[in-house]
């Protein structure tokens, strides 16, 4: 049964349909008396500008809304018919996770083989003659790039598993003490927690790593300057005279500061943390310690995949260094 974005309180539909042509009628919600779900009338631009902002509506509609069957208008839903539907629904579901994440790999692979096996080194500036017909992929270029796409399954799997063994057993102890009359009930609205599916777990980190992915779209295309910045002849007065200003702002400088590896671990799990407490209405620090098991199993897979998808010591090193928070 879907939710309302706003309260999350369980509702029969999202919207009415019906006979005529583009005519639907958004469902208001009982408990809050606001739409239901706002999104169902969005293209999907908005939903990706949505996601990439992190908005808790976007990821509520995405996770739990999607798919669901409206209200016809002149006839009426049975419930075995949506019990099928809701056994389609999950079954979509999985197929949506392997789908989503088989695009998202692929493409994590090729930024982080840009970045840490120097792909576009090879690619783009290896020398060439003017009768050189050769192609400007090597054998070795393809084998390079499918150890780092292995390599990026194998740490993709071993993170969403931590992340869903430790999900799981929060979830199995919240419920043990609440049964044990120790007062510990999951903080959980009651429309999440009969909603709740263990598919929602990959669903929402691919859906988290997009903000992700983007930033680093962004970042190949605008580069880092190589070069040391001067110092600017343009500081305030007072910033000047105070040493340790100056020194934690030049620790913001293109030379100091990694941009990619701040993007991909520190707001990657920012992202991350944030879609776990969307399907699992819980406490921050919670969301924290599932996250910091997903990273302990994936720093794991990586340290044990390094030497190989590396190929070399130097690049297993530069492959830890993106890969470990």
């Amino acid at each position: 049964m879907p939710i309302c974005i706003s309260c999350t309180t369980q509702t029969p539909y999202l919207y009415t349909v019906y006979e005529s042509a583009n005519n639907l009628r958004l469902e208001e919600c009982s408990s809050c008396h606001a739409f239901a779900d706002p999104y169902v009338e969005h293209d999907n631009l908005v939903l990706f500008i949505d996601l990439i902002l992190l908005k808790r509506g976007v990821y509520r509609h995405l996770l739990f809304n999607r798919g669901t069957e409206p209200r016809r208008s002149g006839s009426e839903n049975k419930g075995k018919e949506r019990e099928d539907a809701g056994y389609n629904r999950e079954k979509k579901r999985w197929l949506l996770v392997m789908r989503l994440g088989s695009a998202l790999v692929i493409l994590d692979a090729c930024e982080l083989g840009l970045s840490t096996c120097n792909l576009h080194r090879l690619t783009y500036y290896r020398p060439r003659g003017p009768a050189d017909d050769s192609p400007p992929w090597s054998r070795d270029d393809g084998v390079a790039f499918l150890r780092v796409l292995l390599g990026c399954l194998a740490e993709t799997a071993i993170f969403h598993g931590g992340i869903i063994f430790a999900c799981h057993i929060m979830l199995s102890i919240q419920r043990f003490l609440s049964s044990r009359g120790y007062g510990v009930a999951s903080s959980a609205s009651p429309g999440i927690r009969s909603e709740f599916r263990l598919s929602l777990i990959p669903l929402s980190l691919f859906y988290s790593s997009l903000t992700k992915l983007f930033l680093l779209f962004l970042l190949s295309i605008w580069r880092p300057a190589t070069a040391p910045i001067r110092p600017s002849e343009h500081i305030l007065e007072r910033w000047d005279k105070q040493a340790y200003i100056a020194h934690a702002l030049q620790l913001l400088d293109d030379d100091k500061i990694d941009r990619e590896w701040v993007v991909r671990n520190v707001l990657g799990g920012m992202s991350a943390g944030f879609a776990l407490r969307v399907i699992l209405d819980s406490h921050p620090l919670l969301s924290m310690l599932v996250i910091l098991v997903g990273w302990m199993a994936k720093t794991g897979m990586a340290r044990v995949v390094s030497s190989w998808v590396g190929g070399d010591e130097r690049t297993g090193e530069a492959w830890l260094a993106y890969s470990i928070p």
